[in-house]
């Protein structure tokens, strides 16, 4: 890397304090979910939101693009939804110059920077299908032509964890085009008591612009350039393998899962841990990394068997049982 790129590169990185601060004027607490949020952005992946109603996944995402200056567009999914509703549909208009009726594309909401897909277990798989084409490709193909999406581009989708009555849970190789999957928690009393404080009055915070769309596409090559050991490229390697039940050392996995991980979840490790050590303004990956996002990046990756869902055992139980059996040396 030459000195000019390395110098220009410092001075975006050092925006995403700034930029973190500034989601912070309207969203309470979350800095995880924050954080993990801005590494699916940098790493160029998609992530998936679940959390309870009323733990602000919309406000999250809106005030990220808002500070962010990206366009962003939210899709309620509900049982009615249909595929061109999302990526768009041809509408019939006259041609000024010849006079005929001419059929032109009408790009749908996917087209933006940053899409909520607000619970997408609510909308038939025929529709999940083609926004998650379209999270693959990154274009949209109608009528047999290729429409590109912009970029930068996120979807960020979210589900709630109760009431499934009447939803359509993700299949599992779907569930895998997801980055990261993140988990909401409810906040802190503390946290939960400023939110009542700054949430019920009629002060207002305004967001400042940090960083532009040109200014992420620099940080995402950015993030790939980040260095990371052989060691640890090994270490996610086995790692990943252990998730695995005919390949894993680990007798817990054996006993409670039904199958593990593949190839995609070591490359989202790795990418995810550089994006995160650009996060912290760092240019080197550390074990710390890998550890802290096995979670997101696993637990949608592993699937258990019918005795671990009667015994309660989570696929966070199993990551942890891993990261406690597998040290680095």
């Amino acid at each position: 890397m030459e000195s000019t790129d390395l110098t220009h590169y410092k001075s975006l990185v050092a925006k995403l304090p700034l930029l973190r601060k500034e989601i912070g004027k309207v969203i309470i607490g979350q800095e995880e979910a924050i954080s993990e949020v801005l590494i699916s952005l940098l790493a160029g992946g998609h992530c998936l939101l679940e959390g309870v109603p009323g733990l602000a996944k919309t406000l999250m995402v809106k005030t990220m693009s808002d500070a962010l200056a990206m366009r962003f567009k939210r899709i309620q999914f509900t049982p009615d939804l249909m595929p061109g509703d999302i990526v768009g549909t041809e509408i019939l208009e006259d041609d000024h110059e010849t006079g005929h009726k001419v059929f032109v594309f009408n790009q749908g909401p996917i087209f933006a920077n940053v899409v909520l897909a607000d619970e997408i277990n609510r909308t038939p798989p025929k529709t999940q299908a083609a926004m998650l084409e379209a999270m693959q490709e990154y274009k949209v193909t109608y009528g047999g032509k290729d429409y590109l999406l912009p970029k930068p581009f996120l979807i960020i989708a979210t589900q709630n964890p109760i009431e499934q009555a009447g939803t359509y849970p993700l299949p599992e190789a779907q569930l895998d085009r997801f980055l990261l999957y993140i988990k909401l928690s409810y906040p802190s009393e503390r946290e939960e008591l400023n939110v009542l404080k700054s949430t019920t009055g009629t002060a207002r915070p305004e967001l400042n612009t940090i960083l532009s769309d040109e200014d992420i596409i620099q940080l995402q090559k950015l993030t790939r350039q980040v260095h990371i050991s052989e060691e640890l490229i090994d270490y996610i390697n086995k790692l990943v393998r252990a998730t695995r039940p005919d390949d894993s050392p680990s007798a817990y996995v054996k006993q409670w899962s039904q199958w593990g991980a593949g190839p995609r979840a070591g490359q989202a490790l790795v990418l995810c841990s550089k994006a995160r050590a650009v996060l912290n303004e760092r240019f080197s990956v550390i074990p710390d990394d890998i550890q802290s996002l096995a979670y997101p990046i696993l637990r949608h990756r592993i699937a258990l068997n019918f005795r671990a869902e009667a015994e309660g055992i989570t696929t966070d139980k199993v990551i942890k049982q891993l990261l406690t059996e597998l040290r680095l040396s």
